[in-house]
């Protein structure tokens, strides 16, 4: 993980559209965020932010400052402004009116002094975990203390109001009065009406040719002449589910691997229930060696490549330990996309990864048997309250616009449970680094040793992920054994994984063999324009055997199709 940069200490800083009803150019998803972790405690947050706040050196000299930037403010001789990014700040009203230019300047000024404490906070040798503890409550307070948040205090709202006669009130009180009957009091952020899994989202053809109490396997149908021999099982997180890999068709990475000549098989892991809460590591390991071993007699190839997401990047990993540990060599090569096996470097993460945070977070799985998506949502959203709270109150509630239909958000809002077995799992992991420490976890019977591990890699990081910070991924390249290629994309978390060519803005970077410091990496890697999927499947047609004819059927007498993609773990049936 990246050390997180301070923010800015100007107080133009750039924030995402409140306004905007536009979804967010990256609508972050919460249950994708590959760290099952819990919110920190209220004793924590408040613990730290008074330290912050009774700090008597930088407390005096923000007051000091805080003092003169109002003067400045109320004779209208300051030059504070909002970035041109924040379009928050978008309508006119903010610099054209005295009134509303001066009530920006004042929250600009504030948000500025209390960005500014936290960071003295960390100069002064504070841990970087309370300090992101810290940052988080002072980023969601400044968020919700934003003007633009309330009627009056939203001139573009008002606005609104005025055109429609006060139409917009009253729709976005109904969305308000719906989302505290429907959605926990949160503001919608997608028309889940929309779309349908198997209809809208999630249809690339194929069939599910295996189903146990884990998983379904998915042989998806090839759309080239001719295949390549040696096929590709791909391991989505158990956090979500596994359609944001084939959205829809030219947003899909099923149906791009599909038409590069790769033979796709996917897992579909089952929504647990209270019933599956002793499920853990063993058992998804498990899932990920039956997919496997699916693929390998449909195909009647002797190994797999495989590629593992977030999450499902840890489990593929505990599966390739146990493989390496058995001297069996039933998976040839393995691909890494965003996914973190070291937990010791700074990230924003790091804030919710307190021994009495992970304890409670322990404790509440435990007793419900699962934890559910809301429940692991809530951290993820509010790391970016702007852009997932904010940003759809002002659109729904206040300027009484619909919940916009975007494929992605759908995908979000369609959240599962984790068993709180693989969730205590999780924390142990994510609370003890637990994945890189020899021995200190044990799966299917035998002790983790990344080292062990020695199939060939490619790794993918992604710019400004949060969630799994780019050079935490890269670490990756340096606790297996084999070789390994890394890529880094231009963009964010999911937006990464959802990435398809075509895009004129996006980018990647590739470079040389990689080594100990990411940072050298970078700086001599070169920059190529499209998305990371562009080499990967290029690595991995050259992993993936000689070409062969496309088989003219999906399955195999031992294990013939059981219905059609994407099956039904995805709609959450369990057929008898």
């Amino acid at each position: 993980m990246t050390t997180t940069p301070p923010r800015p200490r100007s107080s133009a800083r750039p924030r995402a559209a409140a306004a905007d009803p536009a979804p967010p150019e990256e609508p972050v998803a919460p249950v994708e965020g590959g760290e099952p972790v819990g919110l920190p405690s209220p004793r924590g947050m408040v613990r730290g932010v008074a330290t912050v706040l009774t700090q008597p050196g930088p407390l005096a000299r923000e007051a000091v400052r805080l003092g003169r930037d109002a003067a400045r403010i109320l004779r209208g001789s300051t030059e504070i402004a909002p970035s041109p990014k924040d379009r928050r700040f978008a309508d006119p009203a903010w610099s054209l009116h005295p009134g509303y230019r001066r009530l920006a300047q004042s929250y600009l000024a504030t948000t500025a002094s209390l960005d500014r404490l936290v960071d003295d906070f960390a100069a002064e040798g504070a841990h970087w975990r309370e300090v992101e503890q810290v940052r988080f409550v002072f980023n969601a307070l400044t968020s919700a203390m934003a003007p633009t948040n309330t009627l009056m205090g939203n001139p573009a709202a008002l606005k609104r109001a005025f055109d429609t006669a006060g139409l917009s009130l009253a729709r976005g009180l109904r969305n308000a009065l719906s989302d505290l009957v429907r959605n926990g009091g949160m503001p919608s952020q997608v028309d889940r009406s929309a779309f349908t899994v198997g209809e809208d989202l999630g249809i690339t053809p194929g069939a599910v040719v295996h189903r146990d109490e884990v998983v379904e396997v998915i042989q998806y149908s090839p759309s080239t002449p001719t295949v390549r021999s040696r096929p590709l099982v791909i391991v989505p997180p158990p956090i979500g589910r596994f359609y944001f890999l084939d959205l829809r068709p030219g947003r899909s990475l099923v149906e791009y691997a599909v038409s590069r000549g790769l033979q796709v098989f996917m897992i579909s892991w089952r929504n647990p229930t209270r019933e599956q809460s002793e499920w853990g590591l063993d058992e998804y390991s498990q899932g990920v060696v039956t997919a496997v071993d699916v693929a390998r007699e449909v195909t009647g190839s002797p190994d797999v490549t495989t590629l593992g997401l977030c999450a499902g990047g840890q489990i593929m990993t505990t599966a390739l330990n146990h493989l390496a540990a058995t001297g069996d060599d039933r998976v040839h090569a393995a691909g890494y996309a965003v996914t973190l096996l070291d937990f010791s470097t700074r990230a924003p993460l790091g804030a919710f990864s307190g021994p009495r945070v992970l304890e409670v977070a322990r404790r509440n799985s435990r007793r419900r048997g699962v934890i559910s998506a809301r429940q692991m949502g809530s951290m993820f959203t509010w790391m970016r309250p702007d852009d997932l709270i904010f940003n759809y109150l002002v659109n729904q509630w206040l300027m009484g616009e619909d919940p916009p239909a975007f494929d992605i958000l759908a995908w979000n809002a369609d959240g599962t449970n984790l068993p709180a077995r693989l969730h205590e799992q999780f924390l142990d992991v994510f609370a003890h680094n637990a994945l890189v420490k020899p021995g200190a976890l044990r799966v299917l019977g035998t002790p983790v040793h990344l080292s062990r591990i020695t199939v060939p890699t490619f790794v993918t990081g992604a710019l400004t992920d949060h969630i799994t910070p780019w050079d935490g991924c890269y670490r990756t390249t340096q606790l297996l054994s084999g070789p390994s290629t890394f890529v880094l994309s231009y963009s964010g978390h999911i937006q990464s994984l959802v990435n398809p060519p075509g895009n004129p803005k996006a980018s990647y970077w590739t470079g040389g063999e990689p080594g100990p410091d990411p940072h050298a990496w970078r700086a001599a890697a070169e920059q190529h324009t499209g998305s990371w999927w562009e080499p990967w499947s290029e690595w991995a047609l050259e992993r993936s055997g000689d070409e062969v004819p496309a088989p003219e059927s999906l399955g195999s007498a031992d294990h013939p199709p059981l219905e059609p993609a994407p099956g039904s773990y995805v709609r959450d049936r369990v057929p008898g």
